[in-house]
């Protein structure tokens, strides 16, 4: 978990997790600078005040910034379910990436293997492997569009609505905060609820999007008990 021969950890943006929290939650940011180099210098700038537990550059490279047990500094101002202070509950991964570029194979075959890890050690469960605009839909954007959600989720490392939901009841918002959205208006939640699940589409909600969110509600619903060993 070293970069360019420097020591673990060389982040000192983080403190305590709040009221002995521990990880449940991982947050997948990509960082907007034109370079790794750049965004790691930020990560580890004391006067920028944020940070991520790890940051993976384009070649696959994975540097640990902030130890898992402490509270980095990446989500900021949002919500998952009933969890306000996302970072207390969270660990933060950056993709170096500029924000519109495709993210190379070894950077996602790196983040496969930190995913599988963190949700193993930490037994959190793929739902709860969320994107930055998920818990901060009407700020933020990361991971994008062209993030590949479903290549994570066909090996268990996030979720994907089922191929065959088609048609469903019931109000979108609704659906959406049962599955962990925060509550907020339909024209706030649904362009990122589009980013992650249906990154092309456009226009007014549709039956479609109400289709994909109520069978993920349904399957995945937040906050939901760990299944007795």
């Amino acid at each position: 978990m070293r970069m360019g021969g420097l020591s673990a950890y060389p982040s000192p943006n983080f403190g305590p997790r709040r009221h002995g929290a521990l990880p449940d939650l991982v947050v997948i940011h990509y960082t907007a600078m034109p370079t790794c180099a750049e965004a790691f210098a930020r990560l580890c700038d004391p006067a920028a005040e944020v940070s991520a537990h790890y940051l993976i550059s384009e070649l696959g490279v994975v540097q640990a910034l902030v130890p898992e047990e402490l509270r980095a500094w990446h989500a900021g101002a949002g919500s998952w379910g009933g969890c306000h202070d996302v970072n207390s509950r969270a660990i933060g991964i950056e993709l170096a990436n500029r924000g519109d570029d495709p993210f190379p194979e070894p950077q996602m075959a790196a983040l496969e293997r930190l995913l599988a890890d963190l949700l193993h050690r930490w037994e959190i469960p793929p739902a709860r492997v969320i994107a930055h605009s998920d818990m901060a839909p009407t700020r933020k954007a990361d991971p994008g569009r062209r993030f590949d959600w479903a290549r994570l989720a066909r090996q268990g490392l996030s979720v994907w609505p089922a191929a065959d939901a088609t048609a469903a009841e019931g109000d979108f918002v609704t659906h959406a905060r049962a599955f962990g959205y925060p509550d907020l208006p339909v024209d706030q939640i649904l362009p990122a609820f589009r980013l992650r699940f249906r990154p092309w589409a456009h226009g007014p909600l549709d039956a479609t999007d109400l289709a994909l969110i109520a069978d993920l509600a349904a399957r995945f619903p937040v906050d939901l008990p760990p299944p007795a060993a």
